[in-house]
């Protein structure tokens, strides 16, 4: 994959307050007109003209572009690996990291890259915009503006946020605890389940007692992946062709079941032997709620006692996007049956 790179220092003649990397990877946010009127993607060498205020911010900063921008539709585990690999290779040449992604799988792209960047102590933003950087009303400048300053953001020598989040309109949500909720509003992100680690207005306002605390271990990468999942969603109706087709799949590690409520899935024999059956096989079968806030309780209910009593392990409050990149690194790292032990631990602060 081929990557571009460009130094930028806003500080001149000052020295840096602070020395941030942008990885461009593709999405709304670097559109820009050319001569034609049409949109395409701007060189990020030229930011300057395009944000001007960012020089007041008295950064040293570094882009790499993705040389060919990914819609984020395209986003896949190789993505996430290279990008882990930037933050890894640039960590001890940086204070913080901002990352410019599309914002359709930007929930799964922050969520892998918190399990991957094992004792991480620095700030990586994600950040995006549902408007092109050229377009008047674009939130791409307050979104990149404030991204950056919180990836710089330190108090007696130590980042603010040494963990992964998502900075949209106004708010920075823990990446693993993020959701993409609407496609036609700024507001495109929530965490249902945890409260923002900061609020923008006139000032940023921290809520420490939400942030993590890096525990001083070294940044440790692990990208070894086992994408050998699947996704089953549970509806009124659903044939037992369609669970069969799911659970028998070649090769198939594990699957999140996406439940209803907390927790809870219809009681008829066909779904609950088929369960039973891939889980006699090996298959990781982890409950998820398809709700964006509560938890799973298995048990609560008849109809998530069966699901317990054969295996099923409850997901509680992790978010689908967690579930699905926090099991495709276990099972790439560890295996199935530390993966087995290891799915319930929160190692990030995905689940409460």
């Amino acid at each position: 994959m081929n990557l571009k790179r460009v130094s930028i220092n806003t500080a001149t003649p000052q020295p840096p307050k602070g020395r941030v990397l942008i990885v461009y990877t593709g999405g709304t946010f670097g559109m820009a007109y050319n001569s034609e009127g049409v949109l395409i993607p701007f060189d990020f060498g030229l930011i300057l003209e395009h944000l001007p205020t960012l020089r007041n911010l008295a950064l040293e900063l570094t882009v790499i572009s993705f040389e060919q921008p990914i819609d984020s539709s395209n986003i896949d585990p190789e993505h996430w690996q290279v990008l882990s690999r930037i933050i890894y290779d640039n960590y001890h040449a940086q204070d913080g990291f901002v990352v410019l992604h599309g914002t359709d799988t930007m929930a799964f792209t922050a969520s892998a890259l918190s399990f991957m960047l094992d004792g991480l102590g620095k700030p990586v933003i994600f950040t995006g915009a549902q408007l092109p950087i050229a377009e008047p009303r674009s939130d791409a400048r307050e979104n990149l503006i404030t991204a950056l300053e919180v990836a710089s953001a330190r108090k007696d020598g130590k980042p603010l946020v040494p963990e992964v989040c998502i900075y949209f309109d106004y708010e920075l949500l823990r990446g693993n605890r993020s959701k993409k909720v609407e496609s036609m509003q700024f507001d495109a992100f929530d965490s249902g389940n945890y409260p923002p680690l900061a609020k923008a207005g006139v000032k940023i306002d921290y809520n420490f007692s939400a942030i993590r605390h890096h525990q001083q271990s070294s940044l440790m990468l692990r990208s070894k992946i086992d994408p050998n999942i699947s996704i089953l969603k549970l509806f009124p109706g659903i044939s037992s062709s369609t669970v069969d087709a799911i659970l028998q799949t070649k090769g198939l590690q594990a699957v999140i079941l996406e439940t209803y409520g907390s927790g809870n899935a219809p009681t008829s024999d066909g779904l609950i032997k088929a369960l039973k059956a891939a889980i006699d096989r090996g298959v990781i079968v982890l409950n998820i709620s398809q709700c964006p806030g509560g938890m799973v309780t298995q048990g609560r209910y008849e109809t998530s006692r069966e699901l317990q009593k054969i295996g099923v392990i409850g997901g509680a409050d992790m978010t689908t996007e967690a579930a699905v990149t926090k099991l495709m690194l276990l099972l790439g790292e560890y295996g199935r049956d530390r993966t087995r032990e290891m799915i319930s631990v929160s190692l990030a602060g995905e689940l409460s």
